[in-house]
């Protein structure tokens, strides 16, 4: 139920035209995002962390120092691409919330895009494991992420098909396939 009620929320934040309200390149904006999508589901929906998470062998940012990981974030620069992918990989590191975050971060990339250079990533151009091993090794080396998505990129930035496809393949990185977003 999660994937269904998440992916019409999506697909209501686009069509309704919330999506322009969006804070861009803010935790705050992160936040509202993460709201939306997931406020019918989980209680902590928009809210940060208390506690610890890991994925595989990775711990993200400690609850502890969370605040001042996101506080930092806010003020890095997104001023161009190669900017705009370090605060993303930065935001993915820090994962401020306890669930949705992937979903909820690679739409703030795309709000990024869009405003900084006018640009969003056409995410199904976007190999899964290519993707997800270049998202693993991005804390230590931001290149080869900064090479996946600059191949993708488009400039049909208010193209509804491109937001809905790109949910669903956003969605299938995280494991969630059952549902297409054009049939909710």
């Amino acid at each position: 139920m999660e994937e269904k009620i998440s992916k019409q929320k999506a697909k209501q934040l686009f069509d309704s035209g919330d999506i322009h309200s969006i804070e861009v390149g803010t935790y705050k904006g992160l936040s509202e995002i993460h709201t939306y999508l997931f406020e019918d589901i989980y209680e902590f929906a928009g809210k940060m962390r208390d506690v610890n998470i890991a994925k595989r062998n990775f711990r993200f940012a400690s609850a502890m120092h969370l605040k001042h990981s996101l506080d930092y974030i806010d003020k890095m620069p997104q001023n161009s691409f190669d900017k705009i992918i370090e605060k993303y990989v930065e935001m993915n590191i820090a994962h401020p919330f306890r669930e949705g975050n992937g979903r909820s971060t690679r739409i703030w990339l795309d709000l990024m895009l869009k405003f900084e250079i006018q640009k969003v990533i056409d995410w199904n151009l976007v190999d899964k494991e290519d993707y997800l091993m270049a998202m693993e090794r991005s804390p230590v080396k931001d290149i080869e992420m900064k090479h996946i998505l600059k191949e993708v990129l488009t400039e049909k930035i208010n193209d509804r098909e491109i937001f809905m496809k790109g949910i669903d393949v956003s969605y299938y990185y995280e494991g969630y396939s059952e549902y297409n977003i054009e049939e909710l």
